[in-house]
Parts: structure tokens; sequence; C-alpha cells
């Protein structure tokens, strides 16, 4: 039978501690336990000193109150592996120590962490390839004063003779006017 000391206990090593602390399989099922035998005694008024029984109740409130709280802790060290286990993998000693309900919270956050990693890494893909993002080396022919791009975006002043990456659409359009020329890459 677990102990109002056992759940205080187990809650200060869960703090003191870096790696999540291994606790007893059956420490929630004990700890429902503790606290069926807690509410049993609190409503036994009439057999116990009115003393007893408020001394009951407070630490029936506050096994409570230290049971979420390790939860929580428990909790925030399990994104915190998922994290790191996203970037170099997780020690079998962490997952060793994880209940059933953590393990497989674990593994949900792994999946919708790497799902998330593959969508931006598609995104910059996407994006990396998006003719709509190519640039192109113009030799400007002539001055060309300041003016705004197809995304809002201000460029120039470009001077004569001036050599400048820009957007392809805009390039292709001073092209097309006499006002620059493409610089070849070879």
């Amino acid at each position: 039978m677990i102990t109002y000391n056992d759940i205080y206990e187990a809650l200060r090593k869960e703090k003191y501690s870096d790696q999540l602390q291994v606790l007893g399989r059956k420490f929630i099922e004990d700890f429902a336990d503790y606290l069926e035998d807690k509410k049993k005694m609190a409503l036994q008024e009439g057999e116990l000193f009115s003393d007893e029984v408020a001394k009951i109740k407070k630490q029936l409130e506050n096994s409570r109150s230290i049971f979420d709280e390790l939860m929580l802790l428990r909790k925030k060290k399990i994104l915190g592996l998922v994290f790191v286990a996203s970037e170099t993998g997780i020690s079998k000693k962490d997952f060793e120590n994880m209940f059933d309900f953590e393990k497989e919270l674990f593994d949900k956050l792994m999946e919708n962490v790497k799902e998330a990693e593959k969508k931006l890494s598609l995104k910059f893909v996407v994006e990396k390839s998006d003719p709509e993002n190519e640039m192109s080396l113009l030799l400007f022919l002539d001055r060309v004063d300041e003016f705004v791009g197809l995304d809002g975006e201000t460029l120039g002043p470009f001077e004569k003779d001036e050599i400048s990456n820009i957007p392809k659409k805009i390039a292709d359009i001073l092209v097309g006017d006499g006002k620059a020329e493409i610089v070849s890459g070879e």
C-alpha cells in the first residue's frame, strides 16, 4: 500500500532529476486505492475525532495536488524527450521508465513532430524549386529608378552597368524594355 510520504517522495525525486524517474508499475493503481481509503476515512466523521478527520481531508487534498504536479512534471519531461528523440533518438532507459499511457503519448507526439518536419522540408523544397522564386542575374543598360516588385517589395534604384540578382518575372520585363540584359553564368 502506498503512503502519503511515498507520493511526496516520488514528486521530490521527479522534481530534482532530469530523467524520468522509475515509479512502480502499479503506482497509479496504488494511488487510486490510497485516495479511496482516505475518502472512506474522511466520511467516518462520527467514529474519528474532528481533528483527525480534518487532517485526513487535508492529506487527501494535498496528495491530489502532489499527484497532479508529479504527472505534469512527467509530461514536461516527455515533451523534452520528444524533441531530443526527433533530433538524436531516445535512450532505452528513458522509454522504460514510462507508463504505458506515457509511451503512447510519446509515440503520438513523435509522429506529429515527424509529420511537421516532413511538411516543413517539403515546403522548403517546393519553394526552392518554385519558378516564381527563380532569380536572374541582370546587367543594367540604363539607370532604373526605385520600383515596387510583384510581391510588394521595393527594388532599386539601379545604376547603369550595375549587376543585380532580381526575380525572374521582373527581369524578363526589364530585358523586354531594353533596360537590362541577362548575365550568363558561363
